[in-house]
């Protein structure tokens, strides 16, 4: 195991270094390790089998469907009117506009299941409009960059559907909706980090809105909300499965965007066509890289032998947990969500199981855990986009972020501690 690991991880730096993209790197390093340490095995012909079987998968065709609605909705005008909607529920109060951008980002993760979108969209909208009434530049967008991230855990998201493969079919439908909570309990606490820090700076109250102008901006949203209704409703309802519920999002967006809103004409579509297939593309060729990396992994039992070291160094239930929590704080700074989560979950999945922790709990603490590291440096890349759209320096952002990432960690810390967090709702609703 020693020979193995460290070949793969010695190939897997010099590549990450040389500044080689993480899904070629990934591959060439799990070829090289082939190479070098499995006899008897065709090596390329290997790597491009479990390549193209982690990639055939069912559950999968819903990635790219939901990848084409997110930015069916980031140009659509969705963001503008979640943020409209999001100021009639919270505007009004202290540093009311740091809670819009949270909530904005929360909403808009939850329909589009993606973290960079919601920076892109929401913080196009609402950096410009906190500096314009007099917040602090960096704190604006230290917000945005870690609000997105709640996009992960709130359904639709692709990282869920990826869980589930990569943990051998945990139900999609119990993943999406344990993520709620979980999902809300992060927006709360960087509300409440953010009331404290607009409370310190005497940031403004917002401007009264009308009871008019209040129902509105609300009914000018609802059909923006409506899509998680119909997704999460159709997926529980048993009406159509998640792959399915992609296309129907696509279709629903697509209605939204060029009927309703009418901010989206034909000859936009192309271009939002070429964005998706290369976005997937990207998406799924980290997919079976990281497939083809676990698949090596397992052949050489490197996950069971971690295991049982690991458990020979401690078998305290909070231990163990504190030491994969840990470890996946320092991958998420480094390394994308969809190869940790398809490399690690077969590593520390038994571990867990063997403590009696559950699939679903794991699945959702994974998640939060490297939702952290997208705003981390130094790969974070939703800290990247934050920086872009904000017009800022990461090392500018280091100290408003601080106080943010204690929001995060005590929202890990509890997920962790109390699974009811994650498994309550999926367990009332029978669905694991």
């Amino acid at each position: 195991m020693e020979t193995t690991t460290l070949i793969l991880l010695f190939c897997f730096t010099i590549l990450l270094l040389a500044n080689v993209p993480i899904a070629i790197a990934i591959a060439l390093a799990t070829l090289a390790t082939m190479l070098t340490t499995v006899d008897g095995l065709p090596a390329v012909t290997t790597l491009a089998q479990r390549m193209c079987a982690g990639m055939d998968s069912f559950a999968l065709l819903a990635i790219p469907f939901f990848i084409f609605s997110g930015f069916l909705m980031g140009q659509g005008g969705i963001a503008r009117r979640l943020i409209e909607f999001a100021k009639v529920l919270v505007g009004q109060l202290p540093g009311g506009l740091a809670f819009v951008n949270i909530i904005a980002c929360t909403l808009f993760g939850s329909i589009s299941g993606s973290a960079v979108a919601a920076t892109s969209a929401i913080g196009g909208f609402m950096i410009p409009a906190m500096n314009k009434e007099g917040y602090d530049r960096d704190f604006n967008t230290a917000v945005t960059v870690t609000a997105s991230t709640t996009g992960m855990l709130i359904p639709p998201s692709n990282i869920l559907i990826i869980y589930s493969l990569a943990s051998g079919g945990v139900s999609i439908a119990a993943l999406f909706i344990a993520g709620y909570l979980p999902g809300i309990l992060v927006a709360l606490l960087l509300m409440m980090v953010c009331g404290i820090y607009a409370k310190k700076r005497g940031y403004p109250v917002g401007e009264r809105i009308s009871f008019a102008t209040a129902i509105s901006k609300t009914m000018g949203s609802l059909p923006s909300l409506f899509l998680v209704v119909l997704i999460i409703g159709g997926i529980i309802g048993g009406y159509f499965t998640p792959t399915e519920a992609g296309a129907i999002a696509v279709i629903y967006s697509l209605l939204l965007s060029m009927v309703i809103y009418r901010e989206i004409k034909l000859k936009d579509l192309p271009d939002i066509l070429s964005k998706s297939v290369t976005t997937t593309a990207i998406v799924m060729l980290l997919i079976g890289s990281s497939a083809a990396m676990s698949w090596m992994l397992s052949y050489e039992n490197i996950p069971q032998q971690l295991s049982a070291g690991l458990l020979n160094i401690t078998q305290d239930k909070l231990m163990v947990l504190l030491l994969i929590n840990l470890t996946l704080l320092v991958v998420g700074t480094f390394m994308d969500m969809t190869p940790a989560v398809l490399i690690f979950t077969p590593i520390f999945l038994p571990i867990m199981e063997s403590i009696g922790i559950s699939p679903l709990h794991f699945g959702i603490m994974m998640i939060l855990n490297l939702s952290i590291g997208l705003c981390t440096p130094p790969v974070g890349s939703v800290l990247f986009v934050g920086c872009s759209i904000g017009k800022t320096s990461i090392s500018n952002l280091i100290k408003p972020l601080l106080p943010l990432y204690f929001a995060m960690f005590m929202a890990l810390a509890l997920v962790t501690i109390f699974p009811a967090i994650s498994e309550f709702l999926p367990r009332q609703l029978g669905l694991y």
